[in-house]
């Protein structure tokens, strides 16, 4: 039997360096940095150690590196650790060196993304842990922040959390209000199979079970939202679903009540506290003159 092997994510560097270009043009502004002007000459070289200050997952290296490339590609960046591996307080993460005033400009660009990155693979790692006794899986949603969506999902999945659709264009995802304005579950349904190309999934919320009945006699829905049902809810539907369809479970779900949703047998979890309250991983650059 083949074993099944799970690569990593990675993310596409022309993506990277147009996210992390735009973060530097914004410090930047109009003059460049006026301190390091004014204050270190433009011979003077440093050589730095990027440090982890708290234990976590680590995800967002790429776009360090980048930043530090961007301003200046003399400057020299080991990575110590790669994305999705998980450090102890006061690990070293990276070595840098090169012209002192391109290490400072590019400085807290490199560190807020990966600061932000890491914080959201850590939180999710949290969450994955409580449930990995179980068949399970966190997963994200699309409550993420403008223009960052790729680079958190790609943090959850270092932290061993899945990605669900991207945007509003990769899957049909029927939510309560789709339901209430086309009419009712079954003419939802019946509408989104007839514009779904073969290659698209359907995915159709519910809160009740009774709606989660009309899902399953009507067919059609390759995923089902149960939305805001409680564990011993949960457990009805899966017992009713039988594997028939996957079951993914939404709504008051925190580090306290994951383990018994979890429980309950259904497939995923998804949550936005993995993005939206995750807290930033402390991570440092100490610096020396060289």
């Amino acid at each position: 039997m083949t074993q099944k092997h799970a690569y990593l994510p990675e993310l596409p560097p022309l993506m990277v360096e147009a996210q992390v270009r735009a973060a530097l043009e914004e410090d930047l502004g109009r003059a460049g940095d006026i301190t390091s002007q004014a204050t270190i000459g433009p011979e003077m070289v440093a050589t730095c150690t990027m440090n982890a200050r708290q234990a976590g997952r680590i995800s967002g290296m790429i776009y360090a590196e980048t930043a530090f490339r961007l301003i200046d590609p003399t400057i020299k960046f080991e990575a110590l650790v790669d994305d999705g591996a998980t450090v102890v307080a006061g690990a070293d993460l990276a070595r840098i060196s090169g012209s002192a005033r391109g290490v400072l400009a590019a400085e807290r660009v490199a560190l807020n993304f990966l600061m932000h990155m890491a914080g959201i693979a850590t939180h999710t790692a949290r969450f994955s842990d409580r449930i990995s006794h179980t068949k399970a899986k966190i997963t994200c949603t699309r409550k993420t922040l403008p223009g960052l969506r790729a680079a958190e999902k790609y943090a959850v999945r270092c932290g061993g959390g899945s990605s669900h659709r991207y945007g509003l264009d990769d899957a049909i995802l029927i939510k309560d209000n789709h339901i209430a304005v086309a009419g009712g579950v079954t003419e939802a349904l019946s509408a989104a199979q007839t514009f779904a190309g073969h290659l698209v999934k359907i995915e159709i919320e519910v809160d009740t079970l009774e709606q989660f009945a009309k899902v399953l006699a009507h067919g059609g829905a390759d995923v089902v939202l149960l939305d805001n049902m409680g564990p011993e809810k949960l457990a009805e539907v899966v017992a009713m679903n039988n594997g028939q369809v996957v079951l993914e479970a939404s709504g008051n779900v925190d580090l306290d009540t994951v383990k018994a949703i979890a429980e309950s047998g259904v497939n995923f979890i998804s949550t936005s506290k993995i993005t939206m309250g995750a807290p930033t991983l402390d991570i440092g650059l100490d610096i020396s003159i060289g």
